[in-house]
């Protein structure tokens, strides 16, 4: 197998890994309000988010920025309750504060939270500082959020179409389902 696809692997199984399943769980959250009619803005999200956690993994590679894996583990959680609070408190609101360049900016903030976990387990990988190996890591990552994305479209459109969920309550039932997976995740990661 070539290094290409040996990294382009390991990036997207480590994604897709259901034992580590918390970047999943954020797709899922910063996903969940949206339908194949609104793919555009779902689509800028996800890249503002690739954006984010791109550049912390590139930072923590060349240790340019160093984060405590402690702070990183605890924070990611926190990253996905936040997703699914806001979605909570804003499900069946069409507009969502998306106008707001805040949401954008959170967006790529909490990219860059979980490009540092990416860092910790890249670096377990690979110690070298070649560029070509973690741009394949990245693309790898890349594909497997864009499968999650896709997936969670298609739950949506089952559910919201076949069963006549309506969508506010799609969103709620699946932020809460997230909420509920994502406690025991912070109380393990609590380090107060």
């Amino acid at each position: 197998m070539s290094d290409f696809w040996l990294y382009f692997k390991l990036g997207l199984e480590h994604v897709l890994d259901w034992n580590a399943y918390d970047h999943i769980l954020f797709l899922i959250v910063l996903s969940a309000a949206y339908t194949f009619n609104s793919w555009k803005r779902l689509l800028i999200l996800v890249t503002l988010f690739t954006l984010g956690h791109t550049v912390s993994l590139v930072l923590a590679n060349y240790n340019v920025v160093s984060v405590s894996s402690q702070w990183v583990e605890f924070l990611i959680p926190v990253t996905i309750m936040a997703a699914a609070i806001f979605n909570l408190f804003t499900a069946g609101r069409e507009q969502r504060a998306e106008k707001l360049g805040l949401f954008y900016i959170v967006t790529v903030f909490f990219g860059l939270i979980h490009g540092f976990g990416f860092a910790t387990y890249y670096k377990m990988i690979n110690d070298s500082n070649e560029v070509l190996p973690l741009i394949e890591f990245a693309l790898g990552v890349e594909l497997s959020q864009i499968i999650v994305v896709f997936l969670v479209l298609i739950f949506a459109f089952v559910f919201q179409m076949l069963f006549r969920f309506n969508k506010r309550d799609w969103v709620l039932v699946v932020s809460s389902i997230v909420i509920g997976m994502v406690i025991p995740m912070l109380i393990e990661n609590w380090f107060f």
